[in-house]
């Protein structure tokens, strides 16, 4: 698991930061999404400046945390990146990155 992104949560706003080898965004926004219409609809957007990146839905991990599981995508990137964003402590959030294990049949 890797650590991408540190987040400050400012009343219902997350404001941060997400840093990777192709990926350097400072100003990131994860805000509630109010027009929501489905229980399928991401609960979060995620915007840098007025660019939608990318979206958000609430979990809970089996042990009862809560979290957002996140979903970025750009045309500069090849593919989606699917992370976590998980409390610390004291209002401050990691966006934590592990790459997907696919089954091969080993």
């Amino acid at each position: 698991m890797a650590n991408i992104g540190t987040f400050k949560k400012t009343g219902e706003d997350y404001h941060g930061e997400i840093i990777t080898l192709s990926l350097q965004a400072k100003g990131v926004r994860i805000t509630p999404d109010q027009a929501a219409v489905s229980e399928n609809a991401p609960s979060h957007r995620i915007y840098v400046g007025r660019a939608e990146i990318g979206a958000a839905w609430p979990k809970r991990s089996q042990d009862g945390r809560a979290y957002l599981s996140v979903k970025l995508d750009d045309p500069s990137l090849n593919a989606p990146i699917f992370a976590n964003l998980f409390d610390e402590d004291d209002d401050i959030y990691a966006l934590v990155w592990s790459r997907s294990r696919k089954s091969n049949g080993d």
